[in-house]
């Protein structure tokens, strides 16, 4: 007789994000863990009715989207810095 297996939490979780956030397959993400399908389909049951899988998604989202707004103000702060340093050299020329 073979022992049960068990999964934390942390594994459980990211295998229901795989199917949620990567788009893959219960079939396909269960091949890679070696694991069921049916167990991923549960496990995601489970998160959405505790609330936990709504709370990943929403904070990934969160993130993805700050990422986004920092990538713009870095682009933005870049081509600042550019014009100030074409300024300096402009009035550097000016001065001599």
């Amino acid at each position: 007789m073979s022992e049960r297996r068990t999964f934390s939490r942390e594994f459980k979780l990211a295998a229901v994000k795989k199917v949620i956030e990567q788009g893959l397959s219960y079939s396909q993400v269960g091949k890679d863990l070696g694991v069921r399908d049916s167990m991923i389909r549960s496990w995601k049951k489970a998160f959405e009715k505790d609330g936990t899988l709504d709370a990943e998604v929403a904070s990934s989202s969160s993130v993805e989207s700050e990422l986004k707004r920092l990538r713009e103000e870095n682009r933005q702060l870049k081509m600042e810095r550019d014009i100030l340093k074409k300024a300096t050299m402009f009035f550097a020329k000016e001065n001599n």
